[in-house]
């Protein structure tokens, strides 16, 4: 393909929460997730991807080429074999390596495995897929005789060309608690005192700016697919996460800023932590804790940004 990106991308992205649980810990009660020796919040990878997701499955809805794999309640083995019953080449190769394994002396070996032509039909369909790769290797045995139980109906795994760290807020944040009470009954047959009063507690962060750092690989860009209408997207998803995934529990969640420095070449034209490092953020009053951005100033060195990288900043 033609429009597959040809620039390595390395890129900062600052959002905070005001009177909210950014990212619930199951293992702690549903606490907001905290580093124990310093008390900075974080925010899982995984978190961050699924909003990504969320936004560009609302955008894009059922449209070809951007569907996503890893959504509520989807079924994932049930997709892959997808691949199965609506590719020709996918079906062709997969009856060729039947044939192959029920006879390997008197039939030909299949050029290309069966695993990987299933792989490129689920990189095309999937946006997620082709944006931060997936382990497709789960399906069940696919239906044959005995003789070719062996083979399975799997996609392989795949390497996505995007990945994004754990988000780690600036400073320390304050975890408070909520005690939540009930005014109306459920039943009729047990007393109101029973069903009524407290009744659950609920936790929030009153202010945390935090930040993630994410990189884009050209090389793995152009064995998945990914294209620069999938990069602008991407950057689109970052920006707009939040303004569709608003609730009561998470508070309000926004997009600050989003810092890109994009290479020249493929393999990049410095170091990321060079770059990382040309963006500072300081409190404006260290004497009163922050709960607004505003009370923060960021910084960009921009005389330090090496040759062959430039800055793009979004918002």
């Amino acid at each position: 393909m033609s429009n597959l990106i040809q620039n390595r991308y390395d890129f900062v992205l600052l959002f905070d929460v005001k009177d909210g649980n950014p990212n619930g810990d199951p293992d702690a009660g549903n606490l907001p997730r905290v580093d124990a020796e310093t008390g900075h919040g974080l925010i899982t990878d995984v978190c961050l991807k699924r909003k990504v997701r969320n936004y560009v499955g609302l955008s894009k809805g059922t449209v070809q080429g951007y569907r996503i794999w890893v959504k509520d309640k989807a079924i994932l083995n049930t997709q892959i074999e997808e691949a199965y019953d609506k590719s020709d080449s996918v079906k062709k190769s997969f009856e060729s390596w039947q044939i192959y394994q029920k006879d390997k002396k008197n039939n030909p070996k299949p050029d290309r495995a069966y695993e990987d032509i299933a792989k490129d039909w689920m990189c095309e369909n999937f946006f997620d897929i082709r944006t931060f790769g997936a382990v497709m290797s789960t399906s069940d045995k696919g239906e044959a005789d005995a003789e070719t139980s062996k083979l399975k109906k799997t996609a392989g795994q795949v390497r996505g060309p995007v990945q994004i760290t754990f988000a780690r807020s600036m400073y320390p944040i304050v975890t408070l608690e909520h005690s939540l009470t009930v005014c109306a009954a459920r039943k009729a047959d047990k007393s109101i005192e029973e069903q009524t009063g407290i009744q659950g507690r609920k936790f929030t962060v009153p202010y945390g700016l935090y930040r993630a750092y994410g990189f884009v690989s050209a090389p793995l860009a152009n064995q998945t697919g990914f294209t620069e209408e999938d990069l602008s997207l991407l950057w689109e998803s970052l920006v707009n996460m939040f303004e569709q995934d608003h609730s009561a529990a998470r508070g309000l969640m926004s997009t600050q800023k989003l810092f890109i420095f994009m290479h020249e070449s493929k393999m990049g034209n410095a170091p990321v932590q060079k770059l990382f490092d040309l963006i500072t953020i300081k409190p404006n009053d260290e004497s009163k804790p922050a709960r607004d951005f505003k009370d923060y100033t960021v910084t960009i060195d921009r005389d330090k940004i090496p040759q062959g990288v430039s800055l793009i900043e979004k918002l």
